[in-house]
């Protein structure tokens, strides 16, 4: 414990005196190496490459809330509030910031401006357990440090005689008296590591050893000093995070929930819960679709033993785990499984009239139909959920890929009227990336309805949205120049990207048995170079 807490700073010091070259490699690169140093709990290197990635794109806010989860983890609560306002500063509902700020006020002791923010983030995002498990959490620290008159009882019990003495000796007392209290308050707070804050006490009072210096020039008492301080704010910390009365309540109650039930539940379920999330959630992030898997089957089956009086939201935390499980599973390629328990979670929210839940379970069901080819099912889905979608980006890519679905089965006129429908929700929120996928989807289903002049028309509103280094640019040129050649129009084709995902990324390639040239669209990953026919 001494070598993880108290070495933290000197490791810190030492990583910001580094070289003075520049970044060899691309923003991306360093991110990524970032994201595994932190999954491997190697914070402060993560720390590092953050940084480094920070240099090459100074604003870009996942990497300031990446550096921000850190902070967090290893103690430092002023960094990571810095980073999660830097990434709010051009978006102030940007909710992965709004989180992030809330978890550093938290882990600051500022419970109460830290529900503040959890319930901004879940007003924005209400369909994400972060944010209703940070409310919780929140609030039970807020009670546990404010607490309430019927936990406090006051009796008269003890030496009361210092009363009758003098001011000096009174106040001489009360100081002994707190001084004693505060140590014996410490050491349950601190546990082990109430005696590694002994032993650099007993460095500081080392005359001869505190004058002495590092290699890098700093004097070794601002480093033991610097140690005592964090541990002193850890101990305040956890002192308003739980108190002592707190925890001697927590610790009756669990002895009775223990008792009265044949599974025995973590301490904390609300946290084991959100912990145990956050870990599914990362698995899946870094590619490990079976650990996620397995943790999330594991959670479950722990979930499914408890009581409602454990977990009063169980229904909720139910149909979440099953929707991890779908979507590691489809990872995995078991696409069944997968729709089965998508549909076990859209089972949950509908018998428990879970909105928020419902919309998550339905467009999980309809993306795994879509993947297999069902797309009349996946429509059926994906348009019960209209009504449940919140904010113009949802809607733009609903509408989208339900016009996709429609164009995969040769119905072009509602293939258009749902492009048209996500083009002017894309237009509401100006997101010029969705503008230019709604453009490109009405002008293929009118190319397939024979309306060539607004096919041509769209295709350039497609190509005015493209950015100038995008490949898609000349592309588009190529095929809205074959269109307006009435004579050749009856020998041009357009094919679909199988995956069933529109790309604005597009190939033209020689066309069999034509001068001129054949479209075909297919995914960013797969774009390779663009030929004339």
């Amino acid at each position: 414990p001494t070598i993880g807490y108290c070495c933290f700073f000197i490791i810190a010091k030492m990583s910001d005196t580094g070289g003075d070259q520049g970044p060899k490699s691309t923003f991306s690169t360093y991110m990524a190496e970032g994201d595994q140093l932190f999954h491997k709990g190697e914070y402060v290197k993560a720390i590092e490459s953050y940084s480094t990635a920070l240099i090459i794109q100074p604003d870009e806010r996942n990497c300031l809330v990446a550096r921000s989860k850190c902070y967090v983890k290893m103690g430092d609560p002023d960094n990571a509030l810095r980073d999660a306002e830097a990434s709010l500063k051009e978006d102030k509902e940007f909710f992965k910031g709004l989180y992030q700020k809330a978890e550093a006020l938290y882990t600051m002791g500022d419970f109460e401006f830290a529900l503040v923010f959890y319930h901004r983030g879940h007003k924005l995002r209400p369909e994400l357990q972060e944010f209703r498990l940070g409310i919780q959490k929140a609030q039970e620290a807020i009670h546990n440090s404010v607490g309430s008159p019927s936990s406090v009882k006051l009796e008269n019990k003890g030496d009361l005689s210092f009363f009758h003495q003098t001011d000096d000796g009174r106040e001489s007392m009360v100081k002994r008296e707190m001084k004693q209290q505060n140590q014996k308050m410490a050491k349950l707070l601190l546990g082990e590591l109430y005696s590694d804050k002994e032993y650099l006490e007993k460095l500081l009072k080392d005359e001869d050893l505190v004058k002495s210096k590092m290699r890098g020039g700093e004097r070794l008492q601002d480093i033991i000093v610097n140690c005592i301080t964090y541990l002193d704010t850890r101990t305040e910390f956890w002192r308003q995070q739980k108190p002592i009365y707190a925890r001697e309540r927590d610790r009756k109650l669990t002895q009775q929930k223990w008792n009265k039930s044949r599974q025995n539940p973590p301490f904390d379920p609300t946290r084991f819960v959100l912990k145990n999330l956050e870990e599914i959630d990362a698995a899946l992030t870094v590619g490990d679709a079976e650990g996620s898997l397995k943790k999330a089957q594991e959670v479950l089956k722990s979930v499914q033993g408890w009581s409602e009086d454990v977990v009063p939201n169980k229904k909720e935390v139910l149909g979440n785990l099953h929707s991890c499980i779908g979507n590691a599973l489809i990872d995995l390629g078991e696409m069944n499984k997968a729709l089965d328990n998508h549909q076990k979670d859209l089972d949950l929210a509908r018998q428990y009239k879970l909105p928020d839940a419902m919309s998550r379970a339905l467009d999980n069901v309809g993306r795994v139909y879509a993947r297999i080819g069902k797309f009349p099912q996946a429509i059926d889905a994906w348009e019960e959920k209209i009504p449940l979608a919140r904010g113009g980006l949802e809607r733009t890519w609903l509408f989208h890929e339900i016009g996709r679905c429609y164009l995969e089965l040769k119905r072009y006129h509602q293939a258009r009227d749902y492009g048209a429908r996500s083009l002017a929700a894309a237009n509401e929120i100006a997101d010029e990336k969705w503008q230019l996928n709604a453009c490109v989807l009405v002008a293929q289903s009118e190319m397939r309805l024979g309306n060539f002049t607004s096919s041509v028309a769209h295709f350039e509103k497609a190509l005015d949205r493209a950015l100038p280094e995008d490949p898609a640019r000349d592309a588009i040129r190529k095929v809205t120049s074959t269109l307006k050649l009435p004579g050749e129009l009856k020998n041009l084709k357009f094919y679909l990207n199988p995956t069933g995902l529109l790309s604005p990324y597009f190939v033209c390639l020689s066309l069999l048995g034509s001068q001129r040239g054949k479209a075909m669209f297919v995914s960013e990953g797969d774009c390779r170079e663009a030929t004339d026919g």
